[in-house]
């Protein structure tokens, strides 16, 4: 039976269930026949889930997704144990982190080692990292998806040709895009290799030092310490774009979490098993929200179908990140100028910005011999710009999912 019409059976199902919790029972059960009778006839359960949740027309009903940042699903999810005296309040804030005793962070049954921490971030202590992603983060010599077809003077500055034009109050549809909005990845650190799937030694430029103390922060909170920030991916997403299926499994050392911060507009979030047989579970991501895979959960097949509009509206998602003045930034936080923040929020208001942090070397490790040099492709898969249908970039060793 298909995944559509094995939907169409049920959906009367839905109609007759009254209060919220029953209707969200039902819709778990429901949505777990129709993955367990695709695991029986051996079908591609992540793919017809990703497709479920991508889709347009009609658009998927929502009311079976996990929102962390609402009324949870008791026998999913538990409250997850962390590390408060391993980061002191001063360390934490330093990165613009509540106390470690204040985060609420859970853990998903059937997924041993992942954490989901609900936005643990000071108030106001966001813009800064909006900020850092978009002006900092993609100057040279990092990487991004542009240097694939733009000589390297042309994407030097991109903040530098783009803030203006975001600031501008005739910034709209019909107005040409800018770089910024043109850009679809950032890599830090060891570069990952598109084509090879690997990290090199010799394809490298240092990490930023303030990712690395956030990420050192939230890692020993998690129970890692020692963590070592060595490489990471930034995904820029619009409205219509989706992050393929695939499993991170590039980096030598598998025993370190890989640590995700998400800015901006929400996202739907699928987190399989190790097979794509497995069905996924689906929940949501909101600005501010960490998630940490490690353990077991650490090599699981994941992927982005949607983007979503934050559920509270753009205003409230502007005041939310509305920078903190001058006097209650302290740390390694500078002040977000009013000039920057501008043409940050006209950004964020239609994107999403995600970070994905690793440790690529485990003590005493090296890497192997580099392979012989690949031809460069003008194509990455996993990632899906809804305007071009063409694939254009994704996380580490990603599976197309069309």
């Amino acid at each position: 039976m298909s995944f559509c019409n094995f939907e169409r059976k049920h959906f009367l199902i839905y109609e007759k269930m009254s209060s919220k919790n029953s209707f969200r029972l039902g819709v778990n059960c429901v949505m777990a026949k129709m993955a367990a009778s695709m695991v029986e006839s051996g079908e591609d359960v992540f793919r017809k889930m990703f497709k479920f949740y991508k889709r347009r027309d009609p658009p998927p009903d929502l009311r079976g997704v996990i929102d962390f940042s609402g009324e949870l699903p008791k026998d999913k999810v538990t409250p997850a144990h962390l590390d408060a005296a391993a980061v002191s309040d001063e360390e934490a804030a330093r990165v613009g982190l509540q106390p470690v005793r204040e985060w609420r962070a859970f853990s998903l049954q059937g997924f041993p080692g992942f954490i989901f921490i609900s936005n643990p971030f000071l108030r106001g202590s966001q813009p800064f990292w909006v900020r850092q992603c978009l002006k900092i983060y993609p100057q040279k010599p990092n990487v991004c998806n542009l240097d694939l077809h733009m000589s390297p003077c042309d994407t030097q500055d991109l903040w530098a040709k783009s803030a203006p034009v975001l600031r501008s109050p005739s910034s709209g549809k019909n107005q040409p895009k800018t770089l910024l909005e043109k850009l679809h990845w950032v890599t830090l650190g060891y570069h990952y290799n598109w084509d090879s799937k690997t990290y090199s030694a010799d394809n490298h430029t240092p990490f930023p030092a303030d990712l690395h103390s956030l990420s050192v922060q939230v890692a020993s909170a998690c129970g890692f310490p020692g963590f070592r920030s060595e490489a990471a991916i930034l995904n820029y997403y619009r409205p219509d774009s989706s992050l393929g299926i695939h499993v991170d499994e590039s980096e030598l050392d598998h025993t370190r979490p890989l640590l995700s911060f998400s800015f901006g507009q929400s996202a739907i979030f699928l987190l399989g098993g190790t097979r794509r047989q497995d069905p996924p579970t689906a929940m949501l991501v909101h600005s501010g929200d960490v998630m940490v895979m490690s353990g077991q959960s650490r090599l699981l097949y994941h992927a982005v179908p949607r983007i979503l509009p934050t559920p509270r509206g753009h205003a409230a998602l502007l005041e939310d990140l509305c920078p903190a003045s001058p006097q209650e930034v302290g740390g390694m936080l500078e002040p977000v100028s009013e000039e920057d923040w501008m043409a940050c929020s006209a950004y964020i208001q239609k994107s999403r910005v995600n970070m994905t942090v690793r440790q690529v070397l485990g003590a005493g490790q090296s890497f192997p011999e580099a392979p012989p040099p690949s031809v460069t492709r003008t194509e990455i898969s996993g990632y899906h710009d809804g305007e071009s249908g063409k694939r254009k970039r994704s996380g580490s060793d990603s599976t197309n999912e069309t």
